[in-house]
């Protein structure tokens, strides 16, 4: 059984024990439970619910593990002939969840 889910304006594949890296949670702490209920399709192998927008009475709880910071990117801005450069970093945060179970009522 799988669960597309909507977390954060993103959307996510969920199947139990599975681990996703989703945009940082800033009001949980590692091991903390969350139920997020905006599931927008949910599959059990031979039966698919498709939500308009979102599936009536599904669930997916998962984990809070870990927070943090993926790789650095690096933007740089140039004009040419004008002696302007501007070089900016910037590193996402990102929060490890496990899915713990999909319920579909």
């Amino acid at each position: 059984m799988y669960a597309v889910v909507e977390y954060k304006g993103n959307q996510y594949k969920a199947e139990k024990d599975a681990v996703l890296q989703v945009s940082k949670i800033n009001d949980a702490k590692p091991g903390d439970t969350v139920t997020i209920d905006t599931v927008l399709l949910v599959s059990d192998g031979d039966k698919i619910s498709v939500g308009t927008p979102y599936v009536k009475g599904a669930k997916v709880t998962v984990e809070v593990g870990e927070t943090f910071k993926d790789k650095k990117v690096l933007v740089f801005k140039y004009k040419s002939k004008k002696d302007y450069h501007r070089l900016i970093g910037h590193r996402e945060q990102y929060t490890t969840v496990t899915v713990k179970d999909v319920v579909l009522a």
